[in-house]
């Protein structure tokens, strides 16, 4: 297989509800991450191969950020997300069903452009809490 398109990508942001309802962030041109990173520790001795070594340590799940064509009425609780201290549940749903990361995120960033010759455009900027959950799909 030679790829799969990402057109119909999905970044859907949850209510919180105790039955969560999870609805679709509107007009999402783009989405990066998460942009996972491992440490990794040195742990060469003396009577070793005269290689380095190393053993895996803590994990990073990194961030996710997203580029959409903004509306302020549309986008206005995304802003407001930045009130939250606790992490909120968010799906990146892949299209034709193939899976999904089941995230908890915590908006770090939000940035508007409004340039003279363009559309009105925002980009956000998420990190990630936490293990990110893969759902395959069907």
């Amino acid at each position: 297989m030679a790829g799969l398109d990402a057109y119909g990508i999905a970044l859907q942001r949850s209510d919180m509800a105790a039955t969560p309802v999870f609805t679709a962030i509107g007009n999402v041109t783009a989405v990066n991450g998460p942009e996972m990173e491992r440490d990794t520790y040195d742990v060469t001795a003396h009577d070793g191969t005269g290689w380095k070594e190393f053993i895996g340590g803590l994990k990073d799940a990194g961030e996710v950020s997203i580029t959409l064509n903004y509306d302020p009425t549309k986008h206005d609780d995304l802003v407001e997300d930045f009130e939250d201290d606790v992490p909120r549940d968010y799906k990146m749903v892949f299209p034709g069903g193939i899976g999904e990361w089941d995230l908890k995120l915590i908006l770090t960033g939000f940035s508007q452009e409004a340039p003279v010759d363009d559309k009105l455009s925002a980009e956000l900027k998420f990190k990630v809490t936490g293990k990110p959950t893969i759902v395959p799909g069907a």
